[in-house]
Order: structure tokens, then C-alpha cells, then sequence
């Protein structure tokens, strides 16, 4: 059986991150590997789970370390479409993940290297160890442009439309 690569794994993010823009979620997706099986996989969940924290990345460490029944994900990788928010980067080192590997930068809000370089800052530990990022990244900036370009189509919902919307009686 031929050993999957990291651009594999990114493809499984990256149908997750698909998962996401079919429910109207910011395209992002994330899997966690460890010792060459994916263990956990997730995708933005923030809009349907109306929680700030439902990121990918936040969604899968908390799959993952259920599964193995413990915090430290120390022997795994996390694939992640799109460079990882401050909340996140933060939460990838405290659980201590081994290699993050990400698909496209983010630089408006990316804490890893675009607006932060989350290895240089003081004290915040040595995870992950390596960080990879640019695999797969024209498809990973595709979904996201293409999801903001039909978003910008679209007339904004006003806060009352979502809330008769949740409150209309279902047939």
C-alpha cells in the first residue's frame, strides 16, 4: 500500500473545508494524523454552532485528543487549509502538535507567520516543532476567494432576517 503524502492529507482538509462552504461556513478544514492514519478531521463550524472557538483546528485537536484519550498530541500532524488564527496557533502548541502544516497563508489574521511568527514568541514553548505551509496552496486560496467572492454577491442579512428565520414555525 503506497504511504500517503502530505499533499493527500491536504486534499482530506480540503473536503472538509468543502463540507464547510456547502453549509455556508468559511471554507476551512482541518485533518490530525498520526503514525500515517488520520485520527481527526473538521471544519468550521462557527456560524451552526453560533461558538467563536468552532475553528477547524480547535474542533480536530478536541477529536483527536478524545480519541487517544489524552491533551499532548505530541506524535501527531495537523493539515489545515489556511494559516492558523492567534486562538488557534495557540491551541496547536499547547497540545503540543508535532508538525503543522498548512495550505495558504492568511494575512490578515494568520498567527504563525504572516502577522505573528508564532516561533519567535517568548516563552509560548517549542510546538509545533515544524511547520510546512504552501501545500496545495492554489487550491486551498481558491475555496476561500471563491466562497468571499459569491459571499460579496449576495445582499447582507440583516440580524432580523436571522432571527425570523430561527424563529419561523417548520413545515
Amino acid at each position: 500500500m503506497k504511504e500517503k503524502t502530505a499533499e493527500d492529507y491536504m486534499r482530506l482538509a480540503l473536503k472538509e473545508a468543502e463540507k464547510a462552504r456547502l453549509i455556508d461556513e468559511v471554507p476551512v478544514g482541518a485533518v490530525i494524523v498520526k503514525d500515517g492514519k488520520v485520527i481527526a478531521r473538521a471544519h468550521n463550524l462557527r456560524e451552526k454552532n453560533q461558538q467563536a472557538s468552532a475553528h477547524a483546528e480547535l474542533l480536530a485537536i478536541r477529536k483527536a485528543s478524545k480519541k487517544l484519550n489524552d491533551w499532548c498530541l505530541k506524535d501527531c500532524d495537523l493539515y489545515v487549509t489556511l494559516e492558523p488564527c492567534m486562538m488557534c496557533a495557540g491551541a496547536i502548541s499547547l497540545s503540543r502538535i508535532n508538525h503543522l502544516i498548512y495550505g495558504t497563508a492568511d494575512p490578515k489574521g494568520g498567527a504563525v507567520e504572516s502577522r505573528i511568527t508564532l516561533p519567535e514568541i517568548p516563552h509560548i514553548g517549542v510546538y509545533p516543532k515544524r511547520i510546512t505551509s504552501g501545500i496545495l496552496k492554489e487550491e486551498c486560496s481558491e475555496i476561500l476567494s471563491s466562497f468571499f467572492r459569491e459571499k460579496r454577491k449576495k445582499p447582507k442579512k440583516t440580524k432580523e432576517d436571522l432571527l425570523s428565520k430561527q424563529n419561523s414555525p417548520v413545515s
